[in-house]
């Protein structure tokens, strides 16, 4: 099978960044997430993944990240079967393999159009692709409103300019009636430390913005609820981390305000 390369720009590359992550958990004797699906996509795309230089705090904390995330949106679909799910900024992610949902539900990838016109070309037709840019309003008005809706946002808030993120969250919790969203949630000095990550300095972009308390999103008047933050320091799959990544984890988990230094899975309703 011949290899493909994608043309992106310094902000699209990182959807190669998360896929790399995955993947090279896929291939560990332990994985956390086993995503196979993004391993084998890995392998056929012509890219020098080597520049990354993925460290094990980065590969073991996107992989627990995205199996939280996935629990999520699977557990909103076994209690509402007929729901909507977007996964937004969903670059190559390959989510809805992992989720494996019924037909019975709508699942939207949406990025920006030339990042969503690539999926066709490297993952199997399992949901529509819409592409979209997040910042500007409307993009939503071709989606059902009538059903209650799961948003997934991995990766995506410290990469949207100024306020718009909190812009589109309005937008969403307008559009449909009852819903969740989901997102790994980083706080101000996280978000502000990640240009400084040789990983994000090699792919050349500026990472902005992230909020400390867990509750200022229902400030946002976007009518959002905290249902639960998950610090994810403390999750029992950190025993699969190698050393010494395992024994800082573990040791950051006794402190509230290290652990949200870290990664946290929030959830949201509206």
């Amino acid at each position: 099978m011949s290899r493909l390369r994608p043309e992106l720009d310094p902000l699209r590359e990182t959807l190669l960044l998360t896929l790399y992550a995955r993947a090279l958990d896929a291939k560990q004797p332990h994985p956390i997430l086993g995503d196979t699906h993004s391993a084998g996509l890995a392998d056929r795309i012509d890219y020098d993944f080597a520049k990354l230089k993925l460290k094990p705090s980065l590969v073991c904390g996107t992989a627990l990240r995205a199996k939280k995330l996935d629990e999520a949106v699977r557990a909103f679909v076994a209690v509402h079967p007929d729901a909507v799910v977007l996964d937004l900024g969903c670059g190559l992610d390959t989510r809805v393999l992992r989720c494996d949902p019924p037909g019975s539900v709508d699942w939207y990838d949406v990025d920006f159009p030339d990042v969503v016109a690539l999926r066709p070309r490297f993952l199997p037709d399992r949901s529509r692709c819409l592409g979209a840019d997040l910042t500007t309003p409307g993009w939503l008005d071709s989606l059902p409103r009538d059903r209650p809706a799961m948003i997934v946002a991995e990766g995506l808030l410290p990469f949207l300019p100024g306020d718009s993120f909190q812009r589109m969250t309005r937008e969403l919790t307008a559009h449909f009636v009852t819903g969740e969203l989901a997102i790994n949630g980083y706080t101000r000095f996280a978000a502000w430390s990640m240009k400084y990550h040789p990983t994000i300095k090699a792919i050349g972009i500026t990472a902005a913005q992230g909020f400390d308390d867990p509750h200022d999103p229902a400030t946002w008047d976007a009518g959002l609820t905290l249902a639960e933050e998950q610090l994810l320091a403390r999750a029992p799959e950190v025993d699969a981390f190698p050393q010494p990544l395992r024994a800082a984890t573990r040791l950051m988990s006794h402190s509230t305000a290290l652990s949200r230094q870290g990664t946290r899975i929030l959830r949201y309703r509206f």
